[in-house]
């Protein structure tokens, strides 16, 4: 007789379903920061550049943090290596000191 599969076996369809929007917020979150970072306003007065700046790293932060929610699931811990989420919190730091120094 067989065994039957615990509930808990995360197989690898389930690590491709979450790595999808892991992935994506990631890149929108790399664009942002980049934008972000690459924004040069031409003087004190340009005040729309400086939004452009704000607005770009409330998106980068708004996407490293629209990550979080996946990770709190137990099931995703499992599945996903803890670095994977590394690359988009460092983005949403590096984000977050953009908008404090120049925003």
């Amino acid at each position: 007789m067989t065994t039957p599969v615990p509930v808990d076996d995360d197989s690898g369809l389930l690590r491709v379903l979450i790595a999808i929007p892991l992935t994506l917020l990631t890149l929108i979150a790399a664009y942002f920061c980049w934008t972000a970072l690459s924004i040069r306003p031409s003087g004190t007065w340009d005040d729309s550049a400086y939004a452009a700046i704000v607005l770009s790293c409330v998106f980068t932060i708004g996407a490293a943090a629209g990550s979080a929610p996946m990770w709190l699931a137990p099931s995703v811990r499992r599945a996903v290596p803890w670095w994977w989420a590394c690359p988009v919190v460092m983005l949403g730091l590096v984000a977050g000191v953009r908008w404090g120094v120049g925003g």
